[in-house]
């Protein structure tokens, strides 16, 4: 990975342009091909990036960033404060807990849970940036990524998007849709999800393990 501090500004040019003015900014070189703008006051994400596919063509004071689209991020580099590369091996991936991790497995088991006619192609579905949690095909046949969480939050959606930036790159699978499932999902996730185009599924946990609640209810 390489780090970048410097004042500069960023242009961005495709099927939307973009600016943003010169200021002190973090630049990340991902060993992906990746590029992404940070600045201080935000939690992760980035004010303008370029995922891969892309090549960073670096001409003193600018770097070019293409994409197969042919889309363009452009950085005019005024002052470079720090340039620092760090080699940091394969990561391990995030580990599930424990409710997690089985309420995975139980949908893959039964995934008709997430929708009528749902049949499972592989739990685990590797990418270029992480196992997908379950790909599946709907009931006509199209393609599903599935993420699954215990609190669905914004965090969950942001990563299933780039999960289905990628595999709908993939002529064999394209297109394909997503589904973000999850014991309780946050206002604020539902919304963003809602807005990509993809859907959320609340799931019981003690009813996939085929446990009966107590409660008595009206309906």
């Amino acid at each position: 990975m390489r780090l970048v501090i410097a004042r500069c500004s960023v242009d961005y040019v495709g099927r939307l342009s973009a600016h943003l003015p010169p200021a002190t900014r973090l630049l990340m070189v991902k060993a992906d091909g990746s590029v992404s703008i940070h600045a201080d006051d935000r939690a992760y994400k980035p004010l303008n990036w370029m995922s891969p596919p892309c090549r960073l063509e670096e001409a003193p004071g600018v770097w070019r960033v293409v994409n197969k689209a042919g889309e363009e991020l452009r950085i005019t580099l005024e002052e470079i404060f720090q340039d620092s590369s760090y080699e940091l091996g394969v990561d391990p991936g995030l580990r599930k807990d424990g409710v997690e991790a089985h309420l995975q497995e139980l949908l893959a088991a039964s995934p008709t849970a997430l929708g009528d006619g749902f049949t499972l192609i592989r739990r685990e579905y590797m990418t270029a940036i992480g196992p997908v949690d379950l790909l599946c095909r709907d009931g006509v046949g199209a393609t599903v990524a599935v993420e699954v969480k215990r609190r669905g939050e914004i965090d969950g959606v942001e990563q299933l998007t780039r999960y289905l930036e990628l595999l709908n790159r993939d002529p064999l699978l394209a297109p394909v849709g997503g589904v973000f499932a999850a014991q309780e999902i946050k206002p604020q996730a539902r919304v963003l999800a809602t807005d990509r185009g993809i859907r959320c599924v609340v799931v019981d946990y003690d009813r996939l393990r085929g446990i009966e609640r107590d409660e008595l209810t009206l309906f």
